[in-house]
């Protein structure tokens, strides 16, 4: 509520106010794309089926689907009277509900709770949007199947590119606004728009309400809560910085003074336990009535003293029992459609054709898919303008140009704590001790409950008053300091590290936090809807080692240089960015084309066939790719360390994101000697061979004589 800055002295000027959350909000929400000029319900028919499929004494039931983004439709049922309609209404299932079920064509829901169904006996026009469901539905992609939820899927690949399966959905409801608004048969532009849904329909109907003015009553069942534990619910509903601006009762806000009817009742049920095909552990369930009407209570109280806006929300239930309740359906009629009534009883329509909802969701999965590939093939595009502002007259012109970017990484991308830093009261122990090397475990603080921890390395022979180079050794995945000094995780690391430390450095290896498998990955979770990531915590660790090294009398302050492995070749992405002290990257094992290894459905190293749910960054398909973080990193040395046989990546994606920094380096700001690739034949490990040339050179420090 912070960001708000609400005008109450009228109602146009209160609508005025929020415009801007309005924008911000469809912006988080992936709404980028422009809908189709031409809304058309088509009903749906073919040789083999046709468009109605159900019939009653007062309304009939159709096959339906209308354009809404690109090539992607809106598909699903339309409920059309025998009369003139008396108003329109969305009637948005829960995302495990099909239309067919809301409208009593199959079993699923008892008849008295089939909200779609009972609004067309009322007279309304009522169209039930499918969506797509939580289920595994086991489709072959490309010649894989996935073992996600069908909605964490696609919310992988669009949540990289500055999309969202929510946003896709959102716009696929306000098509059919586009479509309907001023639909009064009577041509005089009064009839009125109603949003109905339960569970995930519920979600969709607050945001839309909350969007867009031309819906007259929204109502929203089995959804409304206090949303601080979204990151313990279905990872699509995940949406980056929401929390910053946006909980349930300001959404709700941004409805008034149109109607908001909350039904308080059973929440839908839902879990999907850690380890289950791969994708984000989940859980759906009703929250504590208090939860509820807290939110309620917060939502009243951030308009109570605007008059206009007395008697927008209205809510029905006590937090448990069945939705679709006749008091709440009767009132949110009312509004919509004055003087009418929720007639009582009714019975289920007659099927009279058949529809299929598995090829119905196959469709809709298949047309998302194409949709977010097609944005990531342009998104090279996308990201050369974006980083156009870039001057490349002269080292000094690019450092400044580049500090506008940095300013976007930091705040907009990796996330930022305004959070002073502690002293870092060093606590410090001899781990470790030969005839060539001392060894020291060190704990610093960072910010209150936020340490940093690793292992500093200090050769033996530094004289009096001398001062070396650094070289601080970041471990990968479930890694530990220990992992790259000795002979842990030797494989992998070669012990680096002390190897390093062999050459003359001293090595600094911290602990970074991404261990123990989901409770790191739930850190990032929570992190995300506040406009953070885990490199939120990491990027600060790194700032208090670094400057804690510069204070140290046998560290030169000036030469403090970045290795990193695996996850640790990500931090060599990230970190140095905005940890200017440190003079050089050197990314190992990890450089690639990230945006595609995130977002491709076609390449079978992509992680969204894999179980690490959290590696999905927020739009950086139109902000930052390797080749624009390594942009932050230049003018300063830059190298990645790849081996031939590393299951990261194809050598082809590597070179064709490579080849876009080594032409800003050599060709635009004439520094070639300052960027380099090792191609090496060997595995996901360090190599240390011209890697440690490089460091020698740019850190100059002599190389062994055997080099």
């Amino acid at each position: 509520s912070a960001h708000w800055n609400r005008d109450f002295s009228s109602a146009e000027a209160y609508e005025k106010s929020i415009t801007p959350n309005r924008e911000r909000l469809a912006h988080i929400l992936g709404m980028r794309d422009p809908r189709s000029s031409k809304i058309e319900l088509q009903l749906m028919q073919t040789t083999e089926n046709a468009a109605r499929v159900g019939r009653a004494e007062t309304y009939m039931v159709f096959r339906a689907r209308w354009p809404s983004v690109g090539d992607i439709y809106g598909e699903g049922l339309t409920l059309e009277p025998k009369g003139e309609p008396i108003a329109t209404v969305i009637a948005i299932p829960d995302a495990d509900q099909t239309p067919e079920q809301l409208c009593g064509l199959v079993e699923g829901i008892p008849a008295g709770h089939q909200f779609a169904r009972r609004l067309a006996e009322s007279g309304c026009r009522v169209i039930v949007p499918a969506l797509i469901s939580r289920e595994r539905s086991g489709f072959d992609w490309h010649g894989r199947k996935h073992g996600l939820s069908n909605r964490e899927f696609l919310y992988r690949s669009a949540y990289e590119l500055g999309r969202h399966l929510i946003g896709y959905e959102l716009q696929k409801v306000l098509a059919l606004v586009d479509h309907f608004e001023g639909a009064a048969p009577d041509g005089t532009g009064e009839s009125k728009i109603g949003v109905f849904g339960f569970g995930e329909g519920g979600m969709l109907a607050l945001y839309a309400g909350a969007l867009d003015t031309r819906i007259d009553a929204v109502g929203v069942s089995g959804y409304f809560q206090n949303r601080n534990t979204l990151w313990r619910q279905p990872i699509d509903r995940n949406v980056f910085s929401l929390l910053e601006q946006f909980g349930d009762a300001e959404l709700a806000t941004m409805v008034a003074p149109r109607k908001l009817y909350v039904e308080a009742c059973d929440h839908p049920s839902y879990d999907f336990p850690p380890g289950t095909g791969g994708g984000a552990p989940a859980k759906l369930s009703t929250p504590p009535a208090d939860e509820v009407f807290g939110e309620l209570q917060r939502a009243r109280a951030l308009l109570a003293d605007w008059p206009e806006g007395a008697g927008w929300l209205s809510n029905f239930g006590d937090g448990s029992g069945a939705f679709g309740r006749d008091d709440c359906l009767t009132e949110f009629l009312s509004e919509i459609a004055p003087g009418s009534a929720l007639p009582a009883g009714g019975s289920a329509p007659e099927p009279v054709a058949h529809s299929d909802p598995s090829a119905r969701l196959e469709r809709q999965m298949r047309e998302i898919d194409r949709h977010n590939q097609e944005i990531l093939r342009e998104s090279h595009r996308v990201r050369t303008k974006f980083m156009s502002e870039l001057d490349t007259s002269s080292a000094e012109s690019f450092r400044r140009s580049a500090e506008h970017y940095r300013h976007i990484f930091r705040h907009e991308v990796i996330g930022h704590f305004d959070i002073e830093p502690l002293p870092p009261r060093p606590r410090t122990r001899v781990l470790q001790e030969t005839d060539r090397i001392t060894a020291y475990e060190v704990v610093l603080d960072v910010f209150p409950d936020l340490i940093a921890y690793g292992i500093l390395t200090v050769p033996r022979d530094i004289g009096d008053g001398e001062r070396r180079p650094v070289v601080v050794c970041q471990h990968g995945l479930e890694g530990r300091p220990q992992s790259v000094i000795g002979e842990k995780d030797h494989h992998y690391y070669k012990a680096f590290a002390t190897e390093l430390a062999h050459r003359g450095f001293v090595t600094f290896a911290p602990q970074n936090l991404y261990i123990f498998g989901d409770r790191f990955r739930s850190l990032q979770r929570k992190a995300y809807p506040l406009k953070k990531t885990l490199f939120s915590m990491i990027v600060p660790q790194h700032q208090q080692i670094v400057d804690w090294l510069q204070d140290q009398p046998f560290v030169d302050p000036d030469r403090i240089a970045f290795y990193g492995l695996s996850y640790g070749g990500k931090t060599a992405m990230r970190v140095p960015p905005l940890v200017s002290d440190y003079c050089l990257s050197i990314c190992s094992a990890d450089f690639n084309e990230w945006v595609d290894k995130n977002a491709s459905t076609h390449n079978p190293r992509s992680y969204v066939w894999t179980g690490e749910y959290e590696i999905f960054e927020w739009d950086l398909g139109s902000t930052f790719n390797y080749a624009e973080m390594a942009a932050l990193i230049a003018p300063r040395p830059f190298m990645v360390e790849r081996g031939h046989s590393d299951g990261v990546a194809d050598d082809w994606t590597v070179a064709w994101e490579f080849a876009k920094v080594r032409n800003l380096y050599a060709a635009k700001l004439k520094l070639p000697d300052r960027c380099e690739i090792e191609w090496f034949d060997g595995p996901h490990s360090i190599n240390g061979q011209g890697t440690y040339r490089f460091l020698h050179r740019h850190l100059d420090w002599p190389a062994p004589a055997a080099d």
